[in-house]
């Protein structure tokens, strides 16, 4: 059935939404998340891969929805890239939430491919934007960066959403550019003047290093793990210790919901007055979440038993040692907080990854997590 949020009214009961990048890892926690509400998801990606959406595939979408069970799964296959057809997407679909999350995610790889980083990072979320122009109904969109678009100073401070953005790597810089590319077309399109439209609001959510299920991408250290775990190698660790935000994947999903939802009432109530509210959140986990990488990873042995060993770093990219996030505005603007500390963070996870490996349904373990995060 349904799920009936917190028992409060169900705001995304039958809401038409669009998410683009719905079949990668966060996609998918999302799609499936928003289906159990009995969202109308319209999912805009690549075509599926059994490299790069692995859990998509094995949560198999297609076949749950039900008008008695979950909210439907509208998924088009396209590239945020190509203007005409996300212009056509918007068309059909009308929606009246989007989050954006499609992206090129990856720091190593933004390296061996820099262009086509800047060019789906930026070019493709302006792609976005001006496909929702054309829209005649009230929407909200939730564009998706990262934590890594802040200029990172290797401070032991967490970065606030007003401090200086930058980016030593392309896939760092290319989200700090979004941002800016975000913030440019705001302040030029939104409002009464005859160039602008006055039906859409839009916000940034930046978020930490997300663990949860389902991640088989790679060079990323829990998937990594589990591989090695799965077939009994040592496990290769870089930079163990670096310092990361470690969070489960709901918690952020749950901020950007809470996000969507507070800027549509905002906009509804407000009808063409502008009205006063951060452009970008910080989703970050509680301090004691920044964890090293090698403590990561022996947290993970706690409930997969294997051996590791620190890889050399000399011909590596270039990767931040410390990053931390300062969630003060998303706590007083939208009542959120991280609900799971590092170890049962770690642990659900990993729980996850063992469940399946044993042969119970990636489905059934990725619904099983949602319910309980929404019982804390």
């Amino acid at each position: 059935m349904v799920m009936d949020i917190n028992n409060q009214e169900n705001f995304w009961l039958n809401r038409r939404v669009v998410i683009t990048g719905h079949t990668g890892f966060k996609g998918s926690w999302l799609t499936l998340w928003l289906m159990m509400q009995g969202a109308d998801v319209w999912g805009y990606s690549l075509p599926v891969d059994n490299i790069n959406n692995i859990l998509f595939s094995n949560l198999n979408l297609f076949n749950l929805s039900s008008p008695d069970q979950l909210g439907k799964l509208h998924h088009f296959e396209g590239n945020i890239n190509d203007l005409s057809q996300l212009r056509t997407f918007f068309s059909k679909s009308k929606p009246e939430v989007v989050f954006h999350l499609a992206a090129q995610p990856l720091v190593r790889q933004s390296y061996l491919d820099p262009l086509g980083t800047w060019q789906t990072n930026v070019l493709g979320t302006l792609n976005i934007l001006e496909s929702a122009k054309s829209l005649t109904n009230i929407c909200v969109l939730v564009m998706i960066t990262t934590d890594k678009v802040y200029k990172n100073r290797e401070w032991m401070f967490g970065y606030r959403e007003n401090d200086e953005l930058g980016g030593n790597d392309p896939y760092s810089a290319s989200k700090a550019a979004m941002e800016l590319a975000i913030a440019s077309w705001k302040n030029s399109f939104l409002g009464v003047k005859s160039h602008q439209v006055h039906h859409l609001s839009i916000a940034t959510a930046r978020s930490g290093n997300v663990i949860g299920g389902g991640d088989w991408a790679e060079n990323r250290i829990v998937p990594d793990t589990v591989r090695a775990l799965k077939s009994n190698q040592l496990i290769e660790v870089r930079n163990p210790y670096s310092t990361r935000p470690w969070q489960h994947v709901l918690d952020p999903l749950h901020g950007y919901q809470l996000l969507a939802e507070k800027l549509f009432k905002l906009k509804l109530h407000s009808s063409e007055t502008p009205f006063e509210f951060p452009d970008s959140f910080n989703f970050g986990p509680s301090i004691s979440s920044n964890q090293t990488v090698k403590k990561l990873v022996q947290t993970i042995l706690k409930s997969w038993p294997g051996e590791w060993y620190e890889k050399s770093n000399k011909e590596e990219f270039h990767e931040a040692g410390l990053l931390h996030l300062e969630s003060q505005l998303a706590r007083n603007y939208l009542a959120w907080r991280p609900r799971w500390c590092f170890e049962e963070t770690v642990e659900k996870t990993i729980f996850w990854y063992k469940s399946v490996s044993e042969g119970q349904s990636a489905l059934q373990c990725t619904m099983n997590d949602i319910i309980q995060y929404q019982k804390v």
